[in-house]
């Protein structure tokens, strides 16, 4: 494969990722907005908003835990491109059916939809990236993989809120599906997910079909060390807190705050742009400062002690510089966590950051559920109990310190062998 050929299946992959993220980005500030609207009309009662908005939030995550392995081995049968060709599908079918609901139970529908699609679309695109990339490139193609997931969480927000408070008059009603301003943003995402549907089509080659070697599982007993499990923890413990503060400030921001879709837009965008800018930036340069594990235990006292702070804060641009003081401390933690585990085994290293994948997928389920379950304790609860549970989860840190001595012996051992 020659160079350009080369390039031009990466731009496609991260095309791909970059849209499915988009998608993602759009409903986080309407979605407690869209929630409400179809629960006034199916006649629910309003202390159950919250609770759907949490559950709406958590489905999503959830079918995507239950399908990842299932797409993983199909990609491994039948080649990555039939995946995401799939994923894609069911993309651009999630986006119309949350545009055009008139429901709860079609936006659930929808949800359960995107969750169970478009989890063929992240790993088997990254599993993508790691065919055609040598071993020296692989981190710097992952950290593309991160930009372009990134950015479609930074825009996607933006563009929600704004074309959500478009001066839409225009309504119409069609059997079971009906079209208004809210539905603006998520017929974007379809028309979009739709055109990189037909590229993908065209452009982009299937990999090579690989047997794999059943031998592997052998080497699966590592994999869970102690130092295995303690990544997995801290891995678990930020996304928690991530979504779990995704769902709380968009709720916090329309019944609280009295912001507008634009406004949580413009939070969630100012949070995703730091994530970005900072988690290459960290990666790059942050051990020349720090060691991997000061970095980790920085980047936790500072979210914590911003997420404790946060709801003690009331004008619109403090609330904006405390989201962004979070991001920058999860902006340390999440690239040392996935470098920590790619480096624990290179025989295994895509199947160890599939179970951290996994472990972030519980705590994406678990998070919106819990968060707005506190809500009704009031909104200093969620805030309170996740920087407290990311301050407690420092203590962890100091057990990566133990462990190094073990992974770093297994790491010269793996050498020898080689050499």
């Amino acid at each position: 494969m020659n160079r350009k050929d080369k390039l031009n299946r990466i731009f496609l992959v991260l095309l791909s990722l970059f849209v499915v993220m988009l998608g993602y980005g759009i409903l986080l500030p309407t979605l407690p907005y869209y929630t409400e609207r179809l629960a006034l009309k199916d006649n629910l009662d309003t202390d159950l908003i919250n609770f759907h908005i949490g559950m709406l939030t958590s489905i999503y995550p959830l079918f995507q835990l239950l399908f990842v392995i299932v797409w993983g081995k199909l990609s491994d049968k039948y080649g990555r491109k039939p995946i995401i060709l799939l994923g894609l599908v069911g993309f651009v079918v999630m986006n119309l059916l949350t545009g055009l609901a008139t429901s709860l139970s079609m936006l659930y529908m929808a949800r359960i939809i995107g969750g169970i699609f478009t989890s063929a679309v992240i790993p088997v695109s990254n599993a993508y990236l790691s065919d055609i990339t040598s071993e020296k490139r692989r981190t710097k193609i992952m950290a593309w993989s991160g930009v372009a997931i990134s950015s479609g969480v930074i825009f996607g927000p933006v563009l929600g809120g704004f074309l959500s408070q478009t001066n839409l008059h225009y309504t119409y009603s069609f059997g079971v599906f009906h079209l208004d301003r809210f539905s603006v943003p998520f017929i974007l995402a379809a028309l979009l997910g739709f055109v990189v549907l037909l590229i993908i089509i065209k452009w982009l080659k299937n990999t090579e079909v690989k047997s794999r070697i059943a031998s592997e599982a052998v080497k699966f007993s590592f994999s869970l060390s102690n130092y295995f499990i303690i990544l997995l923890l801290l891995s678990f413990v930020m996304q928690f807190v991530v979504t779990l503060f995704e769902t709380v400030f968009s709720i916090y921001g329309k019944d609280e705050l009295a912001f507008t879709t634009n406004q949580v837009g413009i939070g969630f965008m100012l949070c995703g742009s730091v994530m970005a800018v900072l988690q290459p930036v960290f990666a790059t340069y942050g051990e020349k400062i720090l060691t991997s594990k000061q970095q980790i235990t920085l980047g936790l006292l500072i979210s914590g002690v911003s997420l404790i702070v946060f709801p003690f804060v009331s004008a619109e641009l403090y609330i904006y510089v405390t989201i962004i003081i979070f991001a920058a401390g999860g902006a340390m933690v999440t690239p040392n966590l996935l470098s920590a585990v790619s480096l624990i085994s290179k025989e295994n290293t895509g199947r160890n950051i599939s179970i951290q994948s996994s472990t972030n997928s519980i705590g994406q389920i678990l998070g919106p559920v819990l968060g707005t379950w506190l809500i009704a304790g009031g909104f200093y609860y969620p805030f309170i109990i996740a920087g407290v549970t990311v301050l407690v989860s420092m203590g962890l840190v100091y057990f990566l310190k133990q462990q190094d001595k073990e992974v770093n012996q297994i790491l010269l051992a793996d050498q020898h062998k080689k050499g």
